[in-house]
């Protein structure tokens, strides 16, 4: 299969193997067909031992299973990443030769799988020497020590290696600063140090690593199982065939296709690629500029990790830290999952008029044809969230979700699993996983030199204190300090994947929150949001950066118009944590606090909608807008004095519209048409955007 991509002169054509590059973080390397078989046959291996372990645990516990993951991931990373750019990567447009690791990859892939398993020679003897490690313990320590951030800068940059180097420094120098400091602690010396991160539960072999093994690695391999199966075109297909003839289906179309197709992939970025390159066509054919379809495109692949039933890694990360189910975090997401995505609705409205837009019809396939045929693929969706409210763990439940979905394959000749596809699937799910399971073992350095030396309740008192010092007034203390936390996810979020700046502000930012009187839920979900948002936030938005290139966009317009899609979601999260009534938010409390601060906070997105936007019923002026900023804001604090003035506001600038409409057509006697759609082509006929097989 081929994709059109706009590249601002004119169109390149992606194959498929490119664009699953395009998709990475960082590229994977392009193997030669015999090689890539062999990685492959190592991957699917992995993926079946990972699906068998959920049944039949290894008796020897949890840490002796993550030795074996990790040895099993490490060395295939080392492989299939690059050590260093070579100048064609940096097109990835551009045909290129295969590249294939050289000897010294080789080595370090050897080395690693040495490293990881050595543990495994006395296991018991390993965890029994933690307190006094032997100098072979300490230097196969140093030396995965080495590799795993080696890993991680492959996958992910130099940022997250750096700032793990500079926790290490930090556990290590730490006690030759003045004791008088916050940040002063003990000091710990080198052999303390490794011996915390490879032999003891919060380092490599800590929650996060135990997620991406436990969770994630399953999710992937579900994700791949789906769309190998057809469940991917399917939503795609589902999506264009839902929204006829009408001047915003088709942006109405890229937001479900959007959210649709994060159950399969799992990652914004790589949401927002696969949908670009089929929809792109037909928002420029709607009369969509390039700037805003990127941004709409954007927002549509970050919605798809924000919302149920396939959240981000970091979510299953919130469980494991909370000690609650899945299922809870997903009821958590509920509420701002659809404030998120009438955000995005109301922006298209509100384009669809700003921009001309015409009606573009995108499939001549009946919807209901294509549900009775294919609707079966929302089963193994179904599922997962029914086995998870019945108190089935959700790793179980997404191996009968894997099972199932097999199954089912079978009811489509085209995408049926056999052994090739099954093999290929399996393959994927682990190759899937690679970048996620690096970013989580070298996140596990953050998370236990915080742990050994108090850090983060340490920057929780300075960032606190910080606030205390402009004022007493405990509101305005709590408000500092939730922006200053905002604001350094989003700087972290910047530099480093979601799930790395989710677990590095958890453990550091989370607690001068909960200081405060935030519950533990508000503040994870507070700082998940916003490392997932990072993905569309300037300067470096990965997202819209992605798809300006599919658009032929400028970088920076397209991404301030994906900043103006998902503004809501960066002004609800403050609700979670700043009002009494936030928890309601989350699902928690009675059903009667959920339904009104829903409504409440609809009004709120309607409000910012209108802000961004720049229209009512009819273009707005700077009256309008300028009534519409404290109105939201005061919405969202969700009181009822402030919901009673907020409400107020915004019903003055809905009337100030209303009379501006009235003398205008008072001035010009044309009727004035809200929402023109242009009448139906004669003829059938395919059209320009159709999605066929």
């Amino acid at each position: 299969m081929t994709v059109g991509v706009g590249t601002g002169g004119g169109t390149a054509t992606l194959s498929e193997s490119e664009l699953a590059e395009y998709e990475q973080e960082k590229p994977a390397r392009r193997l030669r067909p015999a090689l890539d078989r062999v990685i492959s046959l190592w991957c699917a291996a992995v993926s079946v031992g990972v699906l068998l372990q959920v049944f039949f645990p290894l008796s020897a516990g949890t840490q002796f299973y993550l030795v074996i993951f990790l040895a099993a991931v490490l060395p295939i990373t080392l492989l299939c990443y690059r050590g260093w750019r070579v100048p064609a990567v940096m097109n990835p447009f551009k045909a290129r030769a295969t590249d294939d690791p050289g000897i010294t990859d080789w080595i370090v892939a050897a080395l690693a799988l040495v490293v990881c398993l050595y543990p495994l020679r006395d296991f018991d003897g390993f965890l029994e020497r933690r307190q006094a490690p032997s100098s072979l313990d300490l230097l196969a320590g140093a030396v995965l020590l080495v590799l795993i951030l080696e890993a991680c800068r492959r996958t992910t940059g130099w940022v997250l290696p750096l700032v793990s180097l500079l926790f290490i420094a930090y556990a290590y120098y730490g006690g030759f600063l003045p004791y008088t400091w916050s940040l002063a602690h003990q000091g710990f010396n080198f052999d303390a140090i490794i011996a915390q991160l490879t032999m003891g539960t919060a380092g490599f072999y800590g929650t996060p690593l135990a997620v991406a093994a436990s969770y994630i690695v399953l999710f992937t391999i579900y994700g791949a199982v789906l769309d190998y199966s057809g469940a991917g075109k399917f939503f795609i297909d589902l999506s264009f065939a839902a929204f006829k003839r009408s001047r915003t289906a088709p942006g109405r179309t890229v937001t479900l296709a959007g959210f649709l197709l994060g159950t399969v992939s799992g990652s914004g970025t790589a949401t927002a690629v696969s949908l670009g390159t089929v929809s792109w066509p037909i928002l420029r054919r709607a009369g969509y500029p390039a700037e805003p379809a990127g941004g709409m495109l954007a927002a549509a692949g970050i919605g798809a990790i924000l919302s149920p039933p396939t959240l981000g890694a970091a979510a299953f990360i919130i469980a494991e830290f909370l000690q609650v189910s899945y299922l809870t975090v997903l009821g958590y997401a509920v509420i701002p999952t659809i404030l998120y995505y009438l955000g995005i609705l109301l922006a298209i409205e509100i384009d669809a008029r700003k921009h001309g837009t015409e009606a573009a019809e995108a499939s001549t396939q009946s919807a209901w044809k294509l549900l009775l045929r294919f609707g079966y693929h929302f089963l193994s969706l179904f599922v997962i969230i029914a086995f998870m409210a019945v108190n089935v763990p959700p790793f179980k439940a997404v191996v009968y979700a894997v099972i199932l979905q097999f199954g089912l394959s079978f009811l489509d000749r085209e995408h049926r699993l056999t052994a090739g596809p099954l093999f290929k699937a399996l393959a994927q799910g682990t190759r899937s996983v690679l970048p996620v399971a690096a970013t989580c073992a070298a996140a596990g350095v953050i998370v236990a030199v915080t742990t050994q030396t108090g850090l983060g309740l340490n920057l929780a008192e300075i960032i606190v204190d910080a606030a205390k010092a402009l004022t007493d007034n405990p509101t305005v203390v709590l408000i500092l300090t939730v922006v200053l936390s905002a604001f350094a996810v989003l700087v972290l979020g910047l530099a480093v994947p979601v799930t790395a700046s989710f677990i590095i502000a958890a453990v550091i930012i989370a607690p001068a929150l909960v200081q405060l009187g935030v519950t533990q839920p508000e503040a994870y979900m507070f700082i998940f949001y916003y490392a997932v948002l990072s993905e569309v936030s300037p300067p470096t938005a990965l997202a819209a950066v992605a798809t300006s290139a599919i658009t032929g966009g400028r970088v920076m317009p397209t991404m301030w118009q994906a900043w103006k899609y998902t503004l809501p979601a960066f002004l609800v999260p403050f609700a979670f944590v700043l009002t009494d009534n936030g928890a309601h938010l989350l699902g928690q409390g009675s059903l009667i606090g959920m339904v009104w601060t829903l409504g409440v906070s609809m009004l709120a997105v309607a409000a910012l909608a209108v802000v961004t936007g720049g229209w009512i019923v009819i273009a707005t002026g700077w009256v309008e807008r300028l009534l519409c900023v404290p109105a939201a804001l005061l919405l969202l604090y969700l009181a009822p004095v402030t919901i009673a003035v907020g409400i107020g506001l915004l019903l003055v600038a809905v009337v100030i519209n209303l009379v501006r409409r009235r003398r205008s057509v008072h001035a010009d006697p044309t009727p004035v048409q809200s929402d023109p759609t242009p009448p139906p082509r004669s003829g059938p006929g395919p059209t320009e955007g159709s999605v066929t097989s």
